[in-house]
């Protein structure tokens, strides 16, 4: 614990078994509690080695749920839990667990309910070998995200998240896309009910164990980042409806 409040760290795993061991032991566990892992119907050996390693909370999806369908069973699960802070962070190592300190001060000070480890802040992206198209990319999504949402983050697409339980409470997250796009759409959610959120430079490795998608899927997460921007920008205006949106004020 820290200050008192309960640290649960989720791990959304897909094909996590050649990377799950390096990036469970780095996790400061002084303040953390408890590791949750939800495996998506991996084709590996995910569970098994979550298991061997002594992961505690071990969830296994029977059939592939989806990116955002795996979180939703995280989020869920560490609620059970009774967390009072949740880390979402990827099992593939492309984050470092060692900023889970830095990042759960921050909420457990109660200075922020959010917060985002970016790989852009401090030029860690391009250094870590984060594909120059997707960097670019990046970018643009990044500048209209800002621009129609009235946010001034330096990144909406890192997949290394921390809330507080009542953040996440607080938002209709199951009403949000199976897909990579969730991740988006639950910042905007967060953003839309009024949560200001914090940014922490983040280093990142791109190796070949690390989990991607492909230009296609990459495309298609791009034009749905759009659209849920555009739905925000729409919705505060109340020029239409949408029902991530629903209950938001």
């Amino acid at each position: 614990m820290i200050n008192n409040k309960k640290v649960v760290v989720v791990l959304p795993a897909y094909n996590a078994a050649k990377t799950l061991e390096k990036t469970y032991f780095e996790i400061p566990f002084d303040i953390v509690d408890e590791v949750v892992i939800t495996d998506d119907a991996s084709r590996d050996n995910t569970v098994e080695v979550a298991k061997k390693i002594g992961i505690k909370h071990v969830l296994q999806h029977d059939n592939n749920k989806g990116y955002g369908g795996n979180q939703k069973t995280c989020y869920d699960y560490a609620l059970t839990l009774n967390a009072d802070i949740i880390i979402m962070l990827h099992p593939d190592y492309q984050y470092t667990p060692k900023l889970i300190r830095a990042i759960t001060s921050i909420i457990a000070e109660d200075v922020y309910e959010v917060v985002l480890a970016s790989r852009i802040l401090g030029g860690g992206a391009l250094k870590g070998g984060m594909p120059l198209y997707k960097y670019f990319f990046n970018r643009v999504m990044t500048l209209v995200q800002n621009i129609l949402m009235g946010q001034k983050l330096s990144e909406y697409h890192s997949g290394y998240r921390a809330f507080t339980a009542r953040a996440i409470q607080s938002v209709p997250y199951h009403k949000n896309s199976n897909d990579f796009v969730f991740d988006n759409q639950l910042l905007a959610q967060l953003c839309y009910a009024g949560y200001e959120i914090a940014e922490v430079t983040c280093p990142t490795k791109y190796e070949k164990e690390s989990s991607s998608i492909n230009f296609m899927r990459s495309v298609k997460y791009g034009v749905g980042c759009m659209i849920t921007a555009l739905q925000y920008f729409l919705s505060k205006k109340a020029l239409m409806k949408f029902k991530i949106f629903d209950g938001l004020k």
